[in-house]
């Protein structure tokens, strides 16, 4: 019993480090964690939202959207229109009997008067005199300075930290002067420049409101201040001061609290409304749903009057735009392309209902309490638990942090700490589990006994993590077979005694092992001075082809370096011939009771061991059959050696050398290689002549000063075919009689 405790110390030990770790993540300002910390709960906020919201939001009827639409833009021509066409679509939405008209777009730029463009192309002073006259008719910006005072309007302005475009049009009046309570400055944020509207238009409306908003870190629009600070004073949001309007409100209060040197806003008090913002004077944005959970009317058919009149009697019209080439789309967390006016239409209808969601001052304690309680009982019972039951109780802990979390959200309207609680609980289950698998541990040592002498380390550790992708018992796969062996074996022994060649046989077979296992390649046996190894087993490699390709490259690399090596020490030195072949074959953990083995059979393995006897006949230390060489082109350069029926085959089969990695051809291979294929067509074109002309120029030329055997083989069938005519179904394939 003791000793059994003893063992559940380190578990223990390390399950509160975690939690303390968790504790000082709440806890933490430093910079890297508190990104990581806050991002994470905005996935959490955002799929929660996502959770909730209704598939099918009913629309708010006190809000309407008059949307200059792409529709409105082919109608009405290109934005920005001209100031007589916004104030008849002013003119409309009163006779439809909007209450409130709230514009999402600043008109900070004065339009130019025609008359006074005419009357400057006019050099008779009398007529020029007559025109100008006539400035107050054509005069768009009063036009619409006299449309919008005909009732409560509520223009949009822009607060921003661009100094250097300064100020552009005027600003109303503040909400609320000075910045300071108690002797504290406000914890709002402050701008310092503005772009507001033109001085008659303001002069003439109800009141205004700016439409700045700020996204998260990760570019998502979740809050948006209903106040911010300029110039020393506050001013309100667009849709708090069309709230205030609507419901016929003189003013708002800010309810304020102690926050170190500064005075934190806790809420807008609005005509006894509390709306609960964060200390910064943020809301979180209730949304409704996703785009469109607002009634949406076209300014085009609000002009020519098309529209539902039942829409807009009584409502707030707000106007802004969805058209996508005006840039008011943002990134929210009900959609990645959000109309802008549709999310102040979201933070009216949260005014109207009092209904912004809030984390309140408490839950950064509930938080850490949380944490602390269930990462407690994590850290000291999971140790006891099997691993069923420390699963279990993980959902468990997990289930109930989650319904609790909901039904604040849902009921309350709360914004609770989730990710560290989840992090917590699930940083020490796997803990736990990871734990408990160690003392699983002879699995795995049994899977490396009977496969480590075969398979690389990664690939045992592979098929311990998912021992249903493969079985001991025999079953029939796609693979590749490598043979390779030392040429002219026989001879290098002969002046060996068994310990050198002992010696020299390891140290030829410990490299080539290691080639063939960091290319995923499977030891089926070692014959002599032969390797036989195999790729789409036991583990299947959809890529076998290539992984065998790329291994037997580096095998004839590791083969140059040893007879370097070995002629530097005064061995004999070692040249290998490899053969490649792909197809379907048994494999399997076969044998007798006495003895077995993981092996492959079939004819796709005799094809490979023939393949690398043919080696020889080619002059060529590596070569693989049309099946290996598929898909393969566009990563290593081929010569076709023969077009051969292999004994005991019917079918014939063509034969390539594989020249190398394409990337690393010179000049010269590559013209080689072209003039092979060129006298290959020659010859089976029965073209014998020039055959023979490009073949012996191939046999001169040499091969990193040795002959070319291909060629100089087929300059012996030329000889042998101009005095026996092959006849005219001659096909080009040569039988070859020996294995």
């Amino acid at each position: 019993m003791r000793r059994h405790l003893q063992d559940k110390l380190w578990p223990i030990g390390i399950g509160l480090l975690l939690l303390a770790y968790s504790v000082w993540g709440l806890q933490t300002d430093f910079g890297p964690i508190r990104a990581v910390i806050d991002r994470t709960e905005s996935i959490v906020y955002d799929q929660r939202l996502l959770l909730t919201l209704p598939a099918d939001p009913e629309p708010d009827e006190r809000v309407v959207i008059v949307d200059i639409d792409e529709k409105s833009l082919a109608e009405l021509g290109r934005w920005p229109w001209s100031r007589a066409v916004v104030a008849q679509l002013v003119e409309r939405l009163w006779d439809y009997g909007a209450v409130v008209i709230a514009f999402d777009i600043v008109f900070a730029e004065a339009e130019r008067n025609i008359v006074e463009e005419v009357a400057g192309a006019v050099d008779h002073p009398e007529a020029k005199e007559r025109l100008l006259a006539l400035r107050p008719h054509f005069d768009g910006d009063r036009l619409l300075a006299e449309r919008i005072a005909e009732g409560d309007t509520v223009l949009g302005y822009v607060l921003h930290g661009d100094r250097t475009e300064g100020h552009a049009g005027v600003l109303p009046p503040p909400s609320l002067q000075g910045f300071e309570v108690d002797g504290r400055p406000l914890a709002l944020t402050r701008f310092p420049a503005y772009t507001g509207n033109l001085p008659i238009l303001q002069e003439h409306a109800a009141g205004a409101g700016f439409f700045t908003v700020v996204p998260d870190d990760d570019g998502v629009v979740r809050r948006a201040p209903l106040v911010l600070g300029h110039d020393g004073s506050v001013y309100a949001s667009l849709a708090l001061e069309t709230v205030r309007l609507y419901q016929l409100i003189d003013g708002f209060e800010l309810r304020t609290g102690a926050l170190g040197d500064h005075q934190s806003v806790d809420a807008v008090d609005l005509g006894g409304a509390i709306l609960r913002t964060d200390a910064r004077g943020r809301a979180i944005i209730p949304y409704r749903g996703p785009r469109g959970s607002f009634h949406y009317i076209s300014a085009a058919d609000i002009i020519a009057e098309r529209a539902d009149p039942e829409l807009l009697i009584g409502s707030i019209a707000l106007v802004g735009t969805s058209a996508v080439g005006l840039f008011d789309l943002r990134a929210t967390p009900v959609g990645s392309v959000y109309p802008g006016v549709e999310v102040h239409a979201n933070l009216i209808a949260g005014i109207l209902d009092e209904s912004f969601p809030h984390r309140p001052a408490w839950a950064d304690g509930a938080d850490l309490v949380t944490v602390l309680g269930l990462g407690l009982i994590a850290a000291i019972a999971m140790p006891f638990l099997g691993p069923v039951a420390t699963l279990l109780l993980a959902l468990l802990l997990l289930g109930g942090i989650s319904a609790w979390n909901l039904w604040a959200w849902t009921e309350h309207g709360l914004v609770l700490g989730y990710a560290p609680i989840v992090f917590t609980i699930s940083s020490i289950t796997v803990l736990n589990l990871g734990w408990g698998f160690l003392f699983e541990h002879r699995r795995r040592n049994v899977m490396r006994k009977r496969f480590g002498e075969y398979v690389p380390p990664e690939l045992v550790d592979e098929m311990s993590e998912r021992p249903d992708h493969f079985g001991f018992e025999g079953e029939t796969r796609e693979l590749t077979i490598l043979f390779a062996d030392i040429r002219s074996f026989t001879t290098i022994s002969e002046p060996l005694d068994a310990g050198a060649l002992k010696d020299l046989l390891n140290r030829f077979f410990t490299p080539m092992t290691r080639v063939i296992f960091e290319n995923r390649g499977t030891i089926d046996k070692y014959v002599g001075d032969m390797i036989m190894a195999f790729w789409g087993a036991p583990l299947p490699d959809p890529d076998h082809r290539r992984h065998a390709v790329r291994a037997a490259l580096g095998m004839l690399r590791e083969a140059a370096r040893l007879r370097e090596a070995f002629t530097a020490e005064g061995l004999p030195p070692i040249h290998i011939g490899v053969g490649l072949n792909s197809g379907v074959a048994n494999v399997g953990d076969m044998g007798s009771e006495y003895r077995r083995a993981y092996t492959a059979l079939g004819d796709a393995v005799n094809l490979a061991s023939r393949v690398e006897s043919a080696t020889k006949s080619y002059g060529v230390a590596f070569a693989v059959t049309a099946y290996t060489k598929e898909g393969l082109e566009d990563e290593f350069a081929f010569r076709e050696l023969d077009c051969v029926r292999v004994k005991g085959k019917k079918e014939p089969v063509t034969l390539f050398e594989v020249v190398g990695p394409l990337d690393e051809l010179t000049d010269d291979q590559r013209q080689r290689l072209a003039r092979h294929e060129e006298a290959l067509r020659l010859f089976r074109e029965r073209r014998w002549d020039e055959a023979e002309a490009l073949f012996r120029a191939l046999a001169e030329a040499r091969i990193d000063d040795r002959p070319d055997a291909c060629a100089e083989l087929h300059l012996q069938r030329i000889e042998e075919l101009r005095a026996a005519d092959p006849g005219e179904g001659w096909d080009g394939v040569f039988d070859r009689t020996e294995k």
